[in-house]
């Protein structure tokens, strides 16, 4: 099963958009659905899954507020750097890997905590 992050783009904006992530396939939507619908559109059939969570990004047992806060702020800087054509800067660049690595494993925590949860 293929993993799809699903982001906002610029949070808390009015005109927010989400990028979906599956490997190095990604899209944009005006909703989530919408993102997940253009980013699936682009998968094989053996990369398509069946299962869909929805996570609110809120603090969690597994990647704290300061950790979420964190993200969010080099994800503006690395969206700034972007569309400026410029390259984020290295430590920067591997501090937001670092935290994109701990909200992955955070996300296979919840999903491992949600079978468990399901199978009770």
């Amino acid at each position: 099963m293929t993993t799809i992050a699903i982001l906002p783009e610029n949070p808390g904006s009015a005109s927010t958009a989400y990028l979906a992530i599956a490997g190095k396939v990604h899209s944009v939507g005006k909703t989530p659905g919408e993102a997940l619908d253009a980013v699936t559109q682009q998968l094989d059939d053996a990369q398509r899954g069946t299962l869909v969570v929805v996570q609110k990004l809120r603090p969690d047992a597994f990647f704290s507020a300061e950790q979420r806060t964190r993200l969010e702020e080099l994800m503006r800087r690395w969206r700034a750097s972007r569309d400026a054509g410029q390259p984020l800067a290295a430590h920067d660049q591997a501090e937001l890997e670092d935290l994109i690595n701990a909200e992955l494993q955070a996300s296979a925590k919840r999903a491992a905590a949600l079978s468990k949860g399901l199978a009770s």
